[in-house]
């Protein structure tokens, strides 16, 4: 048992969280063979099994399920213990594992990356795109420094700060520019097309539309803002998008932007971290960077005439 090693562990959580060989050895950067050797290698200094091998997935013995936990725990101590370490240098260095949902890493991440770097030059940023509940899960886990998400979040193990706000768009076809635009509860009659399951953005549409999940199976759905105005834009349906996609999702698309009667729906975007992070005060001053970033990118599609966003030069201005 002395023998155990961080390698050791580290290789083993990545297995337990994955459930398979091959997505673990490349999270962990290694070969599956390597990988499959070291998790062998830690069974033998245990003196029992862990894993449950099967021909497509693993499974944890209840050996490796309690294993599992608590080398977890030891995992996030020691993360923690790192983190102490480089709080009490000053500026923040090294690795910054940032998670980012899916809503806002393309419109938002790229500048956030670049002003960030500026900042802090001996920052390595490590950016993960993915829905809340992912990231939110890997926060806990300490497998994430800090996630940018749509507040509020509500946990309480975790820090949450609000960055800046920003509305919703009615994407609808070009031939449509000049018609009222519907009240909320029109919407999904007229085709809605909202993201799938798990994205928060798809449950702020449907709350301002006042749906209730059981009706969504009437509705289209895209795994993706963009896919979701080329519909649109293709005479699918309509939709809804954050004001900072515009720049980017409807300058190729043949589509027409319309404002929704007050109070109109909208979002806050805040970044989260635990409580526990010694790395807070770093995160709270990165946080008033992602702040300012933010803000000008909003405030930058909200003056952006329609006609330069959608493609569509005959289009109204927002």
């Amino acid at each position: 048992m002395a023998n155990i090693s961080m390698k050791h562990l580290r290789y083993f959580d990545a297995l337990a969280r994955l459930g398979h060989f091959g997505r673990a050895a490349e999270l962990c950067a290694i070969s599956q063979p390597a990988l499959s050797m070291q998790i062998r290698e830690l069974e033998t200094l245990i003196g029992a099994p862990l894993v449950e091998r099967g021909t497509r997935q693993i499974r944890l013995t209840s050996l490796g399920e309690e294993f599992a936990a608590r080398s977890g725990a030891i995992l996030r101590s020691v993360d923690d213990l790192a983190d102490l370490a480089r709080a009490a240098q000053g500026p923040l260095v090294g690795r910054l594992r940032i998670g980012v949902i899916p809503t806002v890493a393309p419109y938002l991440l790229p500048r956030v990356i670049t002003s960030l770097t500026q900042a802090y030059p001996g920052l390595d940023l490590r950016p993960r795109e993915a829905v809340t509940k992912t990231l939110i899960e890997d926060l806990h886990e300490a497998r994430l420094d800090t996630a940018i998400v749509a507040l509020p979040i509500s946990e309480p193990g975790l820090e949450e700060v609000a960055l800046f706000d920003e509305e919703f768009v009615l994407v609808r076809g070009p031939g449509e520019a000049d018609k009222p635009v519907p009240d909320p509860g029109m919407l999904h009659e007229m085709r809605l097309l909202l993201l799938e399951e798990g994205h928060c953005f798809r449950d702020q549409a449907l709350s301002y539309c006042k749906l209730s999940p059981s009706v969504t199976r009437d509705l289209m759905e895209g795994s993706s803002l963009s896919t979701l105005v080329q519909m649109v834009g293709a005479g699918i349906g309509i939709t809804l998008i954050p004001e900072m996609a515009l720049p980017i999702e409807t300058r190729s698309a043949q589509v027409s932007l319309a404002r929704l009667p007050a109070p109109a729906p909208a979002r806050t975007i805040g970044m989260v971290w635990r409580k526990s992070t010694p790395l807070g005060e770093q995160l709270a001053r990165i946080a008033e960077i992602v702040r300012r970033v933010g803000s000008a990118a909003t405030e930058s599609a909200a003056q952006l005439p329609a006609s330069a966003a959608s493609g569509n030069g005959d289009a109204p201005r927002l």
